[in-house]
């Protein structure tokens, strides 16, 4: 992996979604940047977040929030850590906020935040990204027992750019735990892969990560919803195989016994999960590819029928 080593610095960044995810990593950028960091948000958040801060781990910090209609307030580095569902509207609110040499890292779930993204903000360079990561809200704030990384790049990073390389010095600096994914479009349907069979399958089974390893049956069902996604993605030349897939099944029965994942935590919390972005786009993609998706099918049907009966829409 070669570095492009032309200078480009981040001299202000900016998080828009500052829940179990975005807590994680804005504590680190407030500690290293200060006021040259901000959440943005709105309305009663705005005034929540100025009053109270967020608790993380028991430390109570307390960003600068900047609202969506500052005209003043100009980021070199956005980073996307809403939910699926947020995302048009946190697409909408970072329009002031940026420049044309603003950088939009998303590292949300899913697989379609960067086209979106890219989309809404042609002229600006939107980096692929993913969290790996344990955290969860409670009563007294946010609990993160497991810091993960996030990895990010271009879709091939065979050499490095210099704003890929600008966002990992920066991180290196704030001490996020980073890594430059040489193939990212591979990183991010592998975990896209996971959460489609983990967090959908937890969400209708109410199973902590010890269940995968400890009931054979959905076990099994794991290997079966992820092998639909591995389908799709190598008919789009994405190299993912069984052993990816091997591989995520002991991932997922090594994590912590009793942890649950983002999905039965909205389910259990009554919210909308982001089961349009998991299996709603495993259908859609099934569609397009001419790849059946029966166990996706089942999944996407028994979720939303969770969300409508604790009235989700």
């Amino acid at each position: 992996m070669e570095k492009n080593t032309e200078g480009f610095t981040i001299n202000k960044a900016a998080i828009v979604g500052f829940g179990a995810i975005g807590c994680i990593y804005g504590r680190r950028l407030y500690h290293l940047m200060g006021d040259n960091f901000a959440v943005i948000a709105g309305g009663k958040r705005a005034e929540r977040l100025r009053l109270n801060g967020e608790t993380i781990n028991g430390e109570k910090i307390m960003p600068s929030v900047v609202e969506p209609e500052n005209q003043y307030w100009k980021a070199d580095l956005v980073i996307f850590a809403v939910k699926n569902h947020q995302l048009d509207s946190a697409i909408n609110d970072i329009k002031n906020i940026i420049t044309p040499d603003t950088i939009i890292l998303p590292i949300l779930n899913g697989v379609s935040a960067k086209d979106k993204i890219n989309a809404a903000y042609p002229q600006n360079t939107v980096l692929y990204g993913l969290s790996k990561s344990d955290s969860q809200r409670t009563s007294n704030g946010i609990n993160c027992t497991w810091e993960g990384l996030i990895q990010f790049g271009e879709a091939n990073n065979t050499v490095v750019s210099e704003k890929v390389m600008a966002v990992k010095e920066l991180f290196d600096k704030a001490k996020i735990p980073n890594e430059i994914c040489e193939d990212m479009l591979r990183a991010v349907w592998i975990k896209f892969m996971r959460n489609v069979g983990m967090n959908q399958l937890s969400a209708i089974t109410g199973a902590t990560y010890s269940a995968f390893s400890q009931i054979e049956e959905l076990n099994k069902a794991l290997r079966e919803v992820m092998a639909e996604v591995m389908c799709i993605a190598q008919s789009k030349g994405i190299n993912i195989t069984e052993s990816d897939i091997e591989e995520s099944v002991k991932i997922v029965c090594g994590s912590a016994p009793e942890g649950k994942t983002s999905m039965l935590q909205d389910i259990e919390a009554k919210r909308k999960s982001e089961v349009e972005s998991f299996s709603g786009t495993v259908i859609e993609e099934g569609k397009k590819t001419g790849i059946p998706t029966p166990w996706n099918n089942s999944l996407y049907l028994l979720i939303r029928t969770k969300e409508k009966l604790y009235g989700a829409e």
